[in-house]
């Protein structure tokens, strides 16, 4: 993942769907606790699994990536959230404490 902008982000997100890419845009909408991206962070996602910026790190954003490309296929939109709470807290990335809620839409 390279450092880059949130409008960045949505410039690329753009340009992919404009070059006929199938799309989905991952917008970090509430954290709570210690969260690694703060609300409003956004990751595009191609239906090949390529992605272009960040809304966690580590697992959290497999995991987006992965539903990300099962949203593109269904056209229906999710939020998604991780945290301390859930049992997988450790293998997400999330064992510094925090919660995160991600909403994963088809970009079209």
């Amino acid at each position: 993942m390279s450092e880059t902008s949130e409008f960045d982000v949505l410039k690329t997100a753009e340009a992919w769907a404009a070059e006929g890419r199938r799309v989905a845009l991952a917008t970090v909408v509430e954290t709570w606790g210690s969260a690694p991206r703060p609300t409003g962070s956004h990751l595009v996602i191609d239906s090949d699994g390529n992605f272009e910026g960040s809304v966690s790190g580590g697992c959290v954003e497999g995991a987006v990536v992965a539903e990300a490309t099962d949203i593109i296929e269904a056209g229906e939109p999710r939020m998604l959230e991780f945290g301390v709470a859930d049992e997988t807290a450790w293998q997400v990335g999330l064992s510094c404490g925090g919660r995160i809620r991600v909403y994963v839409e088809r970009v079209n």
